[in-house]
């Protein structure tokens, strides 16, 4: 279940003339702005995009771009994609990326999207990049493709630096690529036999006594959602542990940690998208590419279920947090897309640089956070 909040009645022209307006005279209206575009559905959004260039010759995208800078202008910018674009533009700066941050950022869209939304993400990849999805997990830039004339040029700036490609393990690598190929299954049936047969397998390899990495990378691969939970669920029944604890105790290094992160993307989620926002929000450091992947990306799905998964593990409001560790228009975005909850109504400052908020129920709680929020918040920038 998403939380983007829906205005009742909605008008076209009327969205694209409203834009225009706000983005006139010395300061673009960022408030106007993020109360149409906040509220409007994936589709509603394209809708406006080519309305807005047909009425006024203009790229809505690239007016984006121009009134609004730093983590609200990413944000808004990846809101304002195509689901796949979207998708395609994330998997880019993951495979750039270093670290497990960026392989669980990989394994994360892989794991939750369906074969026919890979097969998208695949094609949309190749046209703003020029270059197979396949290739750039492997670490091969064939065709050196400047980005800059892509047709979302205007997510770069005149960077011309040359795109590099790091070299992942063999075993991440082999899963990431089997991942890609969206052979999984979109159905819901379940064959038992293969379920039981597949857990067999599964901890043979987890005891050492037969097949290899390739047996896990083709189980997790190759099965639908509901047959992997019915392989999980055989396991710990005829095991008596799950088969994340067993692969744990095997030791399988960098490729055991991927493993589980696929596992928990097709079992839970919602839970590890909210691990995902706990560790950005309460990191040593404000992870803000996390923050607003899983946000622009979540949004309209399952939003409010990682809140739920998010309250549980952390015992605080997803919103409660994003509002005291953000300023400004881009708290004011964020908060639209995730919906205000009980946090209700803020003030976009008070003189600690914190939020102030005017809900009753949840003052006292949070006025213990305002010094601590205070060292952490910062503006859009």
């Amino acid at each position: 279940m998403g939380t983007l909040s829906l205005p009742e009645y909605t008008n076209l022209p009327e969205d694209c003339k409203n834009l225009r307006t706000a983005f006139k005279g010395l300061g673009c209206n960022e408030k106007r702005v993020i109360e149409i575009l906040g509220r409007r559905t994936q589709a509603q959004r394209m809708e406006i995009a080519r309305a807005y260039q047909t009425v006024y010759s203009q790229s809505l995208h690239k007016r984006l771009k121009s009134a609004f800078s730093g983590k609200l202008e990413k944000a808004l910018l990846l809101w304002m994609m195509d689901a796949a674009e979207r998708d395609a533009v994330l998997l880019y700066e993951a495979i750039r990326g270093t670290g497990s941050k960026c392989d669980r950022a990989l394994i994360g869209i892989l794991c939750t999207r369906t074969s026919a939304q890979l097969f998208l993400i695949k094609q949309a990849y190749y046209t703003m990049f020029s270059e197979t999805l396949e290739n750039h997990i492997s670490g091969v830039d064939t065709c050196a493709a400047d980005f800059h004339k892509t047709k979302w040029a205007f997510w770069r700036s005149t960077d011309s630096r040359k795109i590099e490609f790091r070299e992942r393990l063999p075993s991440i690598t082999k899963l990431l690529l089997a991942l890609v190929r969206g052979n999984r299954p979109e159905n819901t049936d379940i064959d038992r036999h293969i379920a039981l047969n597949d857990a067999h397998q599964l901890n043979k390899v987890c005891m050492g006594r037969t097949g290899s990495e390739d047996t896990f990378i083709h189980i997790i691969s190759t099965r639908s959602t509901a047959q992997l939970l019915a392989t999980l669920n055989y396991f710990q029944q005829h095991y008596g542990q799950e088969f994340e604890k067993a692969l744990k105790k095997e030791r399988w290094g960098e490729l055991e940690g991927a493993l589980q992160v696929a596992v928990q993307c097709f079992r839970q989620p919602a839970k590890f998208y909210a691990e995902e926002l706990c560790v950005a929000l309460m990191g040593f450091a404000m992870d803000d590419d996390t923050l607003i992947r899983v946000i622009t990306t979540r949004a309209e799905i399952d939003m409010q279920y990682i809140k739920l998964e998010f309250t549980n593990e952390s015992k605080r409001l997803l919103e409660e947090v994003i509002a005291i560790d953000t300023s400004g228009s881009y708290r004011l975005f964020l908060l639209t897309l995730i919906g205000h909850g009980e946090v209700g109504l803020y003030s976009p400052s008070n003189t600690a640089g914190s939020a102030s908020f005017f809900s009753a129920s949840s003052s006292s709680r949070h006025q213990s956070n305002v010094s601590v929020a205070s060292s952490r918040s910062s503006d859009h920038n």
